[in-house]
């Protein structure tokens, strides 16, 4: 099973047809992908399903829907433990950004790290969940696929928002911190963390 992300609600992905309650069952195979992100966004429906017998062809077959956006990005510890978040279009979010050139993913993820926050010394520790979220740019829907890697740096130094990213905040915040930014964040960081 997956999940991919329309704002907050879910698309589930998945082999298991069940009885609709306060979601839609939709087979992936026939699927119109933009008529079911409208059914998301303008109903009270929480989620929806999208069906296909064989599980191992899943995820293959539904990122053949739309155009793919791909991404790295980190969740990064300092040597206190504080996670590193930023503040972008009015929510916390952890950095990310889209791959240039023939950067490798783990590249991406580094490099846009350090762009979008100042942070120097990152070394990638291991690799976390891949998240997949739908957006609409310039009227069409696309995929972003990210690449997520765990981080650690002993960075001390200033901190600086990426302001042409529309970031406007970088911050490192604790655990209290942490729970109350992921009250106004989204759901693929809550997976995260």
């Amino acid at each position: 099973m997956y999940k991919v992300f329309v704002g907050d609600k879910p698309i589930i992905l998945t082999t298991k047809v069940e009885k609709e309650t306060n979601f839609k069952n939709y087979l992936l195979k026939t699927v119109n992908m933009a008529k079911v992100v409208r059914k998301l966004n303008r109903t009270s429906l929480s989620e929806i399903r999208l069906i296909h017998k064989n599980k191992d062809k899943l995820l293959k077959k539904f990122l053949k829907k739309l155009p793919n956006v791909i991404a790295g990005g980190g969740k990064v510890y300092n040597d206190e433990g504080d996670i590193l978040f930023i503040y972008r279009n009015d929510k916390w979010d952890l950095p990310k950004g889209k791959v240039e050139g023939k950067e490798t993913i783990e590249q991406t993820a580094l490099r846009e790290v350090a762009e979008e926050t100042g942070v120097a010394g990152l070394e990638i520790t291991k690799p976390l969940e891949t998240t997949y979220h739908i957006f609409k740019r310039n009227g069409r829907y696309k995929i972003k696929i990210t690449y997520w890697f765990e981080m650690k740096t002993s960075f001390k130094g200033n901190l600086y928002a990426q302001i042409d990213e529309g970031i406007t905040h970088v911050e490192w915040l604790n655990g209290v911190q942490i729970n109350d930014a992921l009250k106004n964040s989204y759901a693929n960081i809550k997976l995260l963390l």
